[in-house]
């Protein structure tokens, strides 16, 4: 596996661990809907957090969460309508970016909820 590849899967396994332990539960992880996928979802209560996660091992060339583009946007909108349709759910829904930098020495997370506004 290529070694950006591994990153990524890092970083997810440590979006999860950081989301149980602010009391969320997993509800499903690399979600596809058609060309989406989605990382995690997980839910709080009456929330459904889709949760996007960027990891990169420097910030070299911006902070991780700058990389989510407007077309991944409008991907994730699209797979999570049809998640909570086909799942039958009513919860709020909030678009969240989990941005990680890991380093060998050190490992940095940050959680913005309400990341992007959809239409």
């Amino acid at each position: 596996m290529a070694q950006h590849n591994e990153l990524g899967k890092k970083g997810e396994q440590l979006a999860i661990e950081y989301l149980i332990k602010k009391g969320y539960t997993i509800r499903d992880k690399n979600w596809r809907y058609q060309k989406a996928e989605v990382d995690i979802i997980a839910q709080k209560e009456g929330l459904l957090a889709v949760v996007e996660v960027k990891t990169r091992s420097t910030d070299y060339f911006g902070n991780p969460q700058d990389f989510v583009n407007p077309k991944k946007i409008k991907l994730l909108v699209t797979a999570i309508n049809e998640y909570v349709i086909s799942k039958d759910l009513d919860v709020e829904v909030r678009f969240d970016i989990i941005g990680i930098i890991k380093t060998r020495k050190k490992t940095k997370i940050e959680h913005l909820e309400d990341a992007f506004l959809y239409f």
